[in-house]
């Protein structure tokens, strides 16, 4: 999952949002860095994308991919699962997704303390509204180019958005399938962490 569904995903709250999307730049042991909340959401974050590399709806998607594409498989889905719930946002959240984004904007805006290379795009984030920006598959292209620009073998992702258009229908109905099933995943640990008082 990319950092739209991840924030879809791991809670409401400033620090559940913020968490949601540390989890993409904070790496290693959790050793009270940061708050306890926002190390909870570090931490559910890092269970999610355990569930869905782990999900056999998964390894059916990543399979439509040519054999050479495989190892890039995983990456090429969170980018195309973001913009299936972009599009798809009303079947997943009562909030308009114009509201969410905003909100989450705010919260980035408003915290002092981000991690390093998120304080970087943070800015760049919510003036060019990454987030809804989803919704059109062609920006899709653009994602795909800056993925290339930090790969040490830019040449893997020649090619890929051809494949996507080519697999998009299969690929959606992958993501309506799996997307119910990770909601529900999320909702039993945000119950259990809330249990134990976390």
């Amino acid at each position: 999952m990319n950092y739209l569904a991840h924030l879809h995903l791991g809670g409401d709250a400033p620090a559940q949002l913020l968490g949601s999307l540390y989890g993409d730049f904070v790496k290693g042991p959790l050793a009270g860095k940061w708050p306890a909340d926002i190390e909870a959401a570090i931490r559910l974050h890092r269970r999610i994308d355990a569930f869905t590399d782990s999900h056999p709806l998964q390894s059916q998607a990543r399979a439509r991919f040519p054999v050479e594409r495989r190892r890039y498989a995983g990456m090429l889905l969170d980018i195309f699962f973001d913009h299936c719930l972009a599009l798809h946002w009303p079947s997943y959240s009562r909030e308009p997704l114009p509201a969410f984004t905003a909100r989450v904007y705010q919260v980035l805006a408003a915290e002092p303390a981000l991690p390093e290379r998120l304080a970087l795009i943070a800015p760049r984030m919510a003036a060019q509204d990454w987030l809804g920006s989803y919704r059109d598959f062609a920006v899709l292209e653009q994602v795909l180019l800056g993925m290339q620009r930090r790969l040490s073998r830019p040449e893997g992702l020649q090619g890929a958005m051809h494949e996507l258009e080519r697999l998009y229908q299969p690929l959606l109905e992958d993501f309506h399938a799996f997307y119910p099933q990770l909601q529900a995943f999320v909702a039993d640990e945000l119950a259990r962490n809330r249990a134990e008082g976390r």
